[in-house]
């Protein structure tokens, strides 16, 4: 059970009254001692860091708590959780059973919080709903051509994609992904499922706000979901595990020129603006909707190690690349954003299954890195949790009503689904790229082993380690000077955000919260030069100057957030914690 954190009317009038409570009555000598130093300006006021039971503005003050119960709910509205959705009313159909399908999802409409390149593999949405394409799925675009390369500063070198390679994309689809998920939320409502937009599932214990009870409940909440971090730690779920890699994309929407469209080609590039030892890469995806639409983005690796670069800056720079400026040039921007990616693989999926829940999708991290794609495995592990809850829920000799149930049989039917087959595979070609020659050398293991074969090498390599450890001081590294951006191919941050339709109530205490207000100054900055002004893509967090003119705080503009979640996992001092903010807050991509 969980409460989904949005504020009803009473509420929001509580929070006013919170306001006024803390104006007229809370002086800073009564919060903690280590918000009363004269010398750590007082940041975090979240509840998560400081207790409603320790906290003034809360005194007094009552808010009504609402219970529904359900056969199954399902955190996150995104391809895991609305396959899953879907695939359970289709039993319940079948089988000619009631069930009750919720799904909260904390933006305010079903696919704007998703980001994605995307081009979609269609294996699973095959299985789920065969008549796709009668029923109108917004698969515009098949892909007719593919090309790779390998970028210098001022060359472009092609690189043959051979058949059975990753980067092969005959048969797939390029897809405005929150359109797709959109439209699989109409799929579910149509099946009975109902779907609850702009509610935030704030805990997985109960508290404040509109609590839920379910037999079994599903956590797709994507990358580094809020409530999967505390799932980690309350049932160890990653013990027998490696520690999950990231990544971050970007990713920008331009029309173009119409000379220069070329619907159904998909673009991919390795190489500049990044050194060897950086993973990342581009990819650039014309797009079939109406329009001369492309669809281009960067991914860096966040294991990089130099604290001066900054992702958002090198995706501006490879513009200006003459193989990507060439396309737009004279074209218009009209979206931008940024999320972070599962890159661990194989090697860091966590347990799946616990008393009463288990997780989906990239929640766990079900994608493929070489193929860049997560979409289909997604939709995948969603129907098989689907299936195996709905065999549980259904079974006539269960125990109990209201219990939770533990479902290991989840696992299971993973291990012998394509899924497991399709990652264990490509488990060593991401790691394959940790050696003295990065990039080249991991292209040259993955020419080598995976074109021969495929994944069936004994052995298994290992990842570096956490992101967050990976960082030199910033004494050891040289800082990187970026260009100016021009305002038509490269832009300033604060013009791309405004791209995305972010936004935050602002009555609502900051959801980047720290563990301790201390630490950014004397160990962020002090160390590694404040590395979170670079790494997060909206312009959240600043250092600026106290106002006695002594020394420097951290400022951090929370309605600026895209929840990528990469401060979170990139942050050295690990003292970022990324909570959920009201439902409805954060960006509002359309068809991103």
């Amino acid at each position: 059970m969980f409460p989904a954190c949005r504020y009803s009317l009473q509420a929001r009038r509580c929070i006013r009254a919170l306001k006024a409570v803390r104006a007229e009555h809370v002086a800073p000598q009564v919060y903690s001692t280590r918000w009363s130093s004269s010398t750590v300006p007082r940041i975090t006021t979240h509840y998560t860091v400081y207790p409603r039971d320790k906290d003034p503005r809360w005194e007094g003050m009552e808010m009504e708590r609402f219970a529904d119960e359900a056969d199954v709910v399902i955190v996150g509205g995104g391809p895991a959780g609305l396959s899953a959705a879907i695939r359970l009313k289709q039993l319940a159909n079948q089988h000619e059973k009631e069930l009750r399908v919720c799904v909260v999802e904390k933006a305010s409409q079903i696919g704007a919080h998703t980001l994605s390149g995307a081009c979609l593999e269609p294996t699973a949405l095959n299985e789920l709903i065969p008549d796709w394409k009668e029923r109108g799925a917004p698969l515009n675009t098949p892909v007719t051509e593919d090309k790779f390369a390998i970028l210098t500063e001022k060359y472009r070198i092609p690189v043959p994609i051979l058949p059975g390679l990753p980067m092969n994309n005959h048969g797939n689809y390029l897809v405005r992904l929150g359109h797709f998920v959109r439209w699989l939320g109409e799929q579910a409502e149509e099946l009975g499922v109902e779907l609850y937009p702009g509610y935030a599932a704030a805990e997985d214990v109960f508290e404040r706000g509109m609590e839920l009870h379910a037999k079994v409940t599903l956590f797709g909440e994507g990358c580094h979901g809020h409530l999967a971090k505390q799932l980690y730690k309350q049932f160890n779920l990653r013990e027998n595990c490696e520690p999950q890699t990231y990544a971050i994309g970007l990713k920008e929407l331009w029309v173009i020129d119409e000379k220069k469209w070329r619907p159904g080609r998909t673009e991919h590039s390795v190489g500049w603006p990044l050194n060897r030892n950086t993973y990342g890469g581009s990819f650039l995806y014309h797009l079939n909707e109406g329009e001369p639409l492309v669809a281009l983005g960067f991914v860096v690796g966040l294991d990089y190690t130099n604290p001066y670069l900054s992702p958002f800056r090198e995706f501006q720079r490879w513009k200006h690349h003459p193989s990507i400026m060439s396309t737009l040039e004279g074209g218009n921007r009209i979206a931008y954003g940024a999320r972070a990616l599962n890159e661990g693989g194989f090697q860091s999926i966590p347990k799946l299954t616990f008393p009463g829940g288990m997780l989906i999708g990239c929640s766990p991290g079900f994608m493929n890195v070489p193929k860049i794609k997560g979409t289909h495995t997604a939709m995948k592990s969603g129907m098989l949790a689907a299936e195996t809850a709905f065999s549980k829920i259904t079974d006539e000799n269960l125990q109990s009503e209201t219990a939770g149930l533990y479902i290991p049989e989840y696992k299971e039917a993973l291990e012998k689904s394509w899924i497991w087959k399709e990652l264990y595979a490509v488990r060593n070609i991401r790691p394959s790229f940790h050696n003295y020659f990065g990039l080249y050398g991991g292209m040259l293991y993955t020419g080598i082993f995976y074109w021969f074969l495929r994944g069936k090498e004994p052995w298994t390599l290992k990842h570096n380690g956490l992101d967050s450890a990976q960082l030199k001081p910033a004494k050891d590294c040289a800082p990187i000077e970026y260009p100016k951006p021009d305002g038509k191919i490269s832009f300033d941050l604060l013009s791309s955000v405004a791209l995305s339709g972010t936004n935050h109530e602002h009555d609502q205490p900051p959801h980047l919260t720290l563990k301790d207000d201390s630490v950014p100054v004397a160990q962020n900055l002090a160390i590694y030069d404040g590395p979170e002004q670079r790494f997060c893509p909206a312009g959240v967090y600043e250092y600026v100057p106290l106002e006695t003119g002594d020394g420097m705080r951290l400022q951090i503009n929370a309605q600026n957030c895209v929840h990528c979640k990469t401060c979170d996992i990139k942050d050295p001092s690990q003292n970022i914690n990324w909570v959920v903010p009201e439902g409805s807050g954060g960006p509002a991509y359309n068809g991103m």
